[in-house]
């Protein structure tokens, strides 16, 4: 079984194509899974021909040990009145707090909308030509020159997710799917413009100041965002603590 799986015809293929074509010739020398069997056990259930191994790209990895050091980026959609018509969310996250730094809702997707939104959250936190990193995917709106060019004069390092990678951008996406199932999102779509903005500068309001998120041991973007967090953890521990030494049998 192992020289015909050797074979240069067989290399490439797996044992449900070998055993078919043996049997068009009228040869019968084992089933599919007394194949699959061997092969494993030699170790060549796999890349016995030209194609190698595939060595998986390591994705850039970014660490964050404050605000403002890592930011992630998306655009998504959000329906509008007629099915098939949609608004787009430039949202802007920081790494390390979860804190929306920015965001802008329009009709369209372009590079020059995402240059607005970066300049502004820069703004709004004050960082100067601070060193940041800024990370998103490959679609368009990100690689533009406009956008390029504006994070050129920012001091801002752009990072790409690898193509043909979905969840290189995580964070984002976990952060549109908190967005997409709040009670209340219109499913049905949002009648205006204005509309739009309005309910996501609500949800934006209640995720950096109220919402408390579980990759942040249950504090607001916001607390972590100003180092708050340290403090209301601290109080955390201290009343669990006493609760435990009054009732240690618990």
């Amino acid at each position: 079984l192992v020289a015909v799986s050797c074979q240069a015809e067989f290399a490439s293929l797996p044992p449900s194509q070998i055993v078919p074509m043996l049997a068009d010739r009228g040869q019968y020398l084992a089933s599919e899974s007394s194949f699959y069997r061997v092969l494993k056990a030699h170790d060549l259930q796999h890349h016995r021909g030209r194609a190698a191994v595939r060595s998986p790209s390591e994705p850039k990895r970014h660490q964050a040990t404050t605000s403002n050091q890592v930011w992630v980026w998306d655009i998504t959609w959000l329906p509008g009145p007629i099915a098939g018509t949609f608004y787009y969310l430039y949202m802007m996250l920081d790494l390390f707090s979860r804190k929306v730094v920015g965001w802008e809702v329009h009709e369209e997707e372009n590079a020059e909308h995402a240059s607005v939104v970066v300049r502004k959250a820069s703004l709004a936190e004050g960082r100067g030509l601070a060193p940041l990193v800024l990370h998103s995917d490959n679609g368009s709106p990100m690689k533009g020159a406009t956008m390029l060019t504006t994070l050129h004069k920012l001091g801002i390092a752009s990072s790409f997710s690898r193509p043909g990678v979905s969840d290189d951008n995580a964070q984002a996406e976990a952060f549109f799917r908190t967005l997409k199932y709040r009670p209340g999102y219109p499913g049905k779509g949002f009648k205006t413009l204005d509309a739009v903005r309005q309910w996501v500068l609500k949800f934006i309001r209640w995720y950096n100041t109220t919402h408390r998120h579980s990759a942040l041991k249950f504090v607001t973007p916001a607390q972590r965002h100003q180092g708050a967090d340290i403090a209301v953890l601290e109080a955390r521990k201290a009343l669990y603590e006493t609760a435990k030494a009054a009732h240690p049998e618990r």
